[in-house]
C-alpha cells in the first residue's frame, strides 16, 4: 500500500505538468500559460505538439467544438477549432512548423474592425 501512495503521489505531479492550466484568455479564447505573446492573437507555445493537442482537447472538446485538420504535410502539421456561438473569438489555429508550435486566435469580422479602428486613434 505504501508502494503504491508512493507511485501515485510522484505520477500526479507529473500529469498535471503535461496538462497545462490556463495563462490568459483573448476575446474569451483559452491560451495555455507556458505560451508567451508574439503579436496580437498571436503566441508561441514552449510545449511539444501531444500536450498542446491534450491542451485544447481539454478545453474544447471535439463534441461541442468542431476540429478541422488544416494541414498535414512533412513538417507541417495544423488545426482549427471552430467556436460554435461565435460569440469572443471565431476559432483557433494551433500550427506546427520549423520545429515550432505557434497558436492565433481568430476573431470575428466585426472585433477586427473595431480593433483597426481604435488603433488608428
Amino acid at each position: 500500500m505504501k508502494r503504491l501512495l508512493a507511485v501515485v503521489t510522484m505520477l500526479v505531479p507529473a500529469m498535471a505538468f503535461a496538462v497545462a492550466d490556463v495563462g490568459e484568455r483573448v476575446a474569451g479564447a483559452a491560451i495555455p500559460n507556458y505560451a508567451r505573446k508574439v503579436a496580437e492573437n498571436r503566441f508561441r507555445v514552449s510545449e511539444d505538439w501531444e500536450n498542446i493537442q491534450k491542451f485544447y482537447a481539454r478545453e474544447y472538446p471535439s463534441k461541442s467544438y468542431p476540429w478541422k485538420t488544416i494541414i498535414k504535410q512533412p513538417g507541417v502539421r495544423a488545426f482549427h477549432i471552430v467556436n460554435p456561438s461565435g460569440k469572443g473569438w471565431e476559432g483557433i489555429n494551433v500550427y506546427e512548423a520549423n520545429d515550432e508550435i505557434r497558436v492565433y486566435v481568430v476573431l470575428p469580422e466585426s472585433a477586427k474592425t473595431k480593433a483597426k479602428k481604435s488603433g488608428k486613434k
